[in-house]
């Protein structure tokens, strides 16, 4: 039968824990296996969001979790009412961005259940933001879940994580990443190893790779870097090699997204309709999508080096 748990690559001790969670929310009791705020840890690629994503799932699922009905569909792509995911692209969540969260999550459940927040990047809260996070996980709804994600425990505020139940993800084993590139994505054997060798188990990244030429070319660059360097100039031109590199990668996967998001946002004000420009507010709210774009893509350019670093370690 299957589950929304199936994709979590080498954490049969996480989905143990999570379904237990699930069947304690069931019986309206207060018991120790559920709680009301989580933080889930784990390095790249070791799957905390998605296991933060599919706990979501599972409580809001009238089957536990069966990842074929319209809530478990729905909750994935934050269309369910009951469930908000916030994913940061920029580089930091402010306290803005948290006040709007807390006043959408207030209420309660519109479906019965749970009211479900999964916040994705919760290390990169400020600290005004944190702050206005922590009234909340002290005083919390009777019918909310708090699911935050993060590299490490230290990641997040002390008076955030000693309230929450702490669940550390492990970086799945080589075999289980390849495992999974043949069966669920059909990629060939010997594409698949090498990608999960050089991802270094991380189920994302090695997917990325082993999809993309461009990608696997602009490694194999990167990779001949240190080889360079045999002199000041040269260092500060592998690192200039490097940055460039990263950028043209970043730019390759958000030039066409922020293009298409520019023009559903300027549609959505009326431009074109009829000839006519856009409606009052159209110019600033594509000048604040444009801000947002360039702060996402600052932040991808910067995943993209710290990848680069890590393959060079």
């Amino acid at each position: 039968m299957a589950s929304v748990f199936d994709d979590l690559v080498g954490q049969e001790h996480i989905v143990e824990i999570l379904k237990g969670a699930v069947a304690a929310s069931r019986t309206g009791i207060d018991t120790q296996e559920m709680t009301h705020a989580w933080v889930f840890t784990g390095p790249p690629g070791s799957g905390r969001s998605s296991a933060a994503v599919a706990f979501a799932q599972a409580l809001i699922c009238p089957n536990n979790g069966c990842a074929t009905c319209n809530d478990c569909r729905a909750a994935a792509t934050s269309g369910h009412p009951d469930v908000e995911i916030i994913r940061t692209e920029g580089l930091s969540i402010k306290v803005e961005e948290v006040r709007e969260l807390l006043t959408r999550v207030a209420w309660a459940p519109s479906m019965g259940g749970w009211r479900v927040v999964v916040m994705e990047d919760a290390d990169r809260l400020t600290e005004s933001a944190a702050n206005a996070l922590l009234k909340a996980i002290e005083e919390p709804g009777t019918r909310t879940v708090w699911l935050l994600c993060a590299p490490t425990l230290h990641d997040v505020l002390p008076t955030i994580r000693s309230r929450c139940r702490h669940l550390q993800l492990r970086t799945p084993s080589l075999a289980a990443v390849t495992d999974v590139l043949i069966n669920r994505d059909q990629i060939a054997p010997a594409m698949a190893d090498f990608a999960a060798r050089v991802s270094q188990g991380h189920i994302g990244r090695a997917k990325y790779l082993a999809l993309n030429e461009n990608v696997r070319s602009n490694r194999a660059r990167i990779m001949q870097l240190p080889l360079q360097l045999n002199s000041l100039a040269a260092a500060f031109a592998a690192a200039q090699t490097l940055v460039d590199l990263a950028t043209t990668e970043a730019n390759s996967a958000s030039d066409e997204r922020d293009e298409k998001e520019i023009e559903k946002l300027q549609e959505a004000y009326g431009k074109g309709a009829t000839g006519r420009g856009m409606a009052t507010g159209g110019s600033k709210a594509v000048k604040e999508l444009e801000k947002e774009q360039k702060s996402r893509s600052t932040r991808m350019v910067r995943d993209s080096i710290d990848g680069a670093l890590l393959d060079i370690a």
